[in-house]
């Protein structure tokens, strides 16, 4: 079946959930009962549901840098990235390795926040209080969430899908860590993607509304939840992320609108309109003004190209093209 997206009026910040693509047929019929609008496509064989999404939050975009880099590597970097001119209306956050972490918050100007990699948790703790504090320091090699609340270090990405497909985290222990991050004060960046296995097989949204639901069992409600303003989530297909292969701006679109919905039906309105949803696999200075389009794409976790001082400056200044195209500068 050929995909023939419905552009809705641009007036409108319309968003398109293009079903067949990523809706598995059981859960087609829920999402209609909810209000949306749907047609048929060329043929009748495409059904799309029309939601009228659009984030408030500031663009963002992180830079994780993933287990690159060395001492003098990293110290060319962070003069190449305060060199650079970057506009006043985005965020950046990077992420060095560890080991780098204290170099790049003495060296970097004030454009630039730093998050850690991780932050363990111990998954098999049961804490009714969702706060998770071991009470033993006895993981070797693992670095706490107190740790970096003790540094200063504001941001964390948890739940990348490398650590979920090479170190088998699983959603429960994702949304472990999210709710222990937030209860130490770090901003948490929460990745979430399919496979292209399941993607292939119609389980895009089964599998992000999975793992969105095992961070909301953690946080709903809570006092640390801070969902909207603390919490960011990115949209990373695994069959992306450094294959060189990218998702359409429409596909992005879709998946972010849908992550939107999601959160507008299970934690709030307020929350769906204020978290910010960024998009990351393979996303480069080549692609990014071309995806920063669209209105529910709110910024990018970039990997590889947030390597090159030049190119990620360029990436962050796309923040421009988005608040353009939706009507926000």
């Amino acid at each position: 079946t050929v995909l023939t997206p419905f552009h809705a009026p641009p007036d409108e910040m319309a968003s398109l959930l293009t079903h067949s693509a990523f809706v598995p047929r059981a859960a087609r019929a829920p999402l209609r009962a909810r209000g949306c609008q749907s047609r048929r496509g060329v043929g009748g064989g495409v059904r799309v549901v029309r939601v009228v999404a659009q984030g408030t939050g500031r663009f963002i975009v992180g830079g994780n840098w993933k287990c690159n880099g060395t001492r003098d590597s990293v110290a060319a970097l962070l003069v190449s990235l305060n060199a650079g001119k970057i506009v006043d209306n985005v965020d950046v956050v990077v992420a060095p390795p560890f080991l780098y972490i204290d170099q790049a918050m003495e060296a970097l100007n004030g454009n630039f926040q730093v998050a850690a990699q991780n932050a363990w948790v111990e998954a098999a703790l049961q804490d009714p209080s969702r706060q998770y504090n071991s009470q033993s320091g006895a993981f070797t090699g693992e670095i706490s969430a107190e740790m970096l609340e003790d540094l200063g270090i504001p941001w964390v990405i948890l739940g990348h899908s490398e650590r979920r497909t090479l170190l088998h985290e699983d959603n429960s222990t994702v949304g472990k860590k999210v709710a222990h991050a937030r209860v130490h004060g770090l901003s948490v960046i929460v990745c979430v993607g399919e496979s292209l296995e399941e993607r292939e097989e119609g389980h895009t949204l089964d599998v992000i509304f999975s793992q969105l639901q095992a961070v909301a069992d953690e946080i709903d409600d809570k006092e640390h939840s801070s969902w909207g303003s603390q919490v960011v989530i990115a949209y990373e297909p695994i069959w992306a992320i450094g294959t060189g292969k990218v998702a359409t701006p429409d596909q992005v679109q879709d998946i972010h609108a849908a992550i939107r919905k999601w959160l507008a039906d299970n934690v709030s309105d307020e929350v769906s309109k204020a978290t910010r949803i960024q998009y990351g696999g393979s996303v480069n200075e080549g692609n990014c003004a071309a995806l920063a389009q669209h209105s529910d794409v709110d910024g990018f976790l970039v990997g590889g190209a947030s390597l090159d001082a030049e190119k990620f400056v360029q990436i962050c200044n796309s923040s421009a093209v988005h608040y353009k195209a939706v009507g926000r500068l």
